[in-house]
Order: structure tokens, then C-alpha cells, then sequence
């Protein structure tokens, strides 16, 4: 069976947050960092070489797939942050239009800078995605 691509790697999240650019978004990164820690309790893990992961948790599907993945976390990225709140924006609608300017993907919320959103709400959606992660597979502290 493929195992998953993006694992946790050696890296750490303070050096590849120092090479962000542009330098706006290397501020914004930092700040969802602190923000990040501060409403998971868990320190940042690298997952591949731009991730930056808060937790983690290992999935079994019917399918026999199993694996671990972080539990919450977000990339800086040239256009846009991306942001993973697991497992999804099913039941988050609520919280959602009360967070501000975004874009869903499938399994990612995108932001282009932290100034569009409210980070009170968004600290909400990731406290909401951790308790139903937690609630499908526990979820562990990094």
C-alpha cells in the first residue's frame, strides 16, 4: 500500500518560516504560528518541506489505508496561506461566514493575508476542527 507523501521531516518550522517571502507573508506566517500554538497547546512540526503542523493523528479507513497525519496546520504560500483544519468545512458554515475574505478547497481554507480575516473566529474553526478530529481519531500532541 503508498504510504503518504507529506511526513514529518527535521526541519524546523522556525527556519523555514525565516525564508518566507515576501516578507509580508513571512508576518502573517509567524503569526498564525503563535496563533496556532497558542489555541492547540502543541508545538510546530515541519510535514514535508512546507507545512507546518500542530498535532497529529493516525487514520485507518475501510479501505485498509492507515497512516498518520498532522491534525491542523497551515502553509505559507506565494499566492495565498493555506490553511488545514481536518476533517473538513462540512459543518463549519456557521464559523465560516463570520471568518471573513477566504476560498475553500477541498480539504484546505485559503487566505491571501491575515488582514482579510478575524483571528478570533479563525482560532474558533481551529478549536472546532480539533474536537471533531478527536472525536474520529485522537488526536496526539506534537
Amino acid at each position: 500500500m503508498a504510504q503518504n507523501k507529506t511526513t514529518p521531516t527535521d526541519l524546523t518550522a522556525e527556519n523555514f518560516i525565516a525564508s518566507v517571502e515576501p516578507a509580508s507573508k513571512q508576518e502573517d506566517a509567524k503569526v498564525l504560528d503563535q496563533l496556532f500554538q497558542s489555541v492547540t497547546g502543541y508545538k510546530a512540526v515541519m510535514w514535508g518541506p512546507s507545512i507546518i503542523g500542530y498535532g497529529q493523528y493516525h487514520y485507518d479507513y475501510d479501505s485498509g489505508r492507515q497512516g498518520d497525519f498532522l491534525a491542523t496546520g497551515f502553509s505559507p504560500r506565494k499566492a495565498r496561506h493555506s490553511i488545514y483544519i481536518m476533517p473538513g468545512y462540512a459543518d463549519y458554515g456557521d464559523i465560516l461566514a463570520r471568518l471573513g475574505k477566504h476560498k475553500m478547497g477541498k480539504s484546505c481554507l485559503y487566505v491571501n493575508k491575515l488582514a482579510d480575516i478575524d483571528l478570533d473566529v479563525l482560532a474558533e474553526l481551529i478549536r472546532a476542527g480539533l474536537a471533531d478530529l478527536d472525536k474520529k481519531w485522537p488526536v496526539q500532541p506534537t
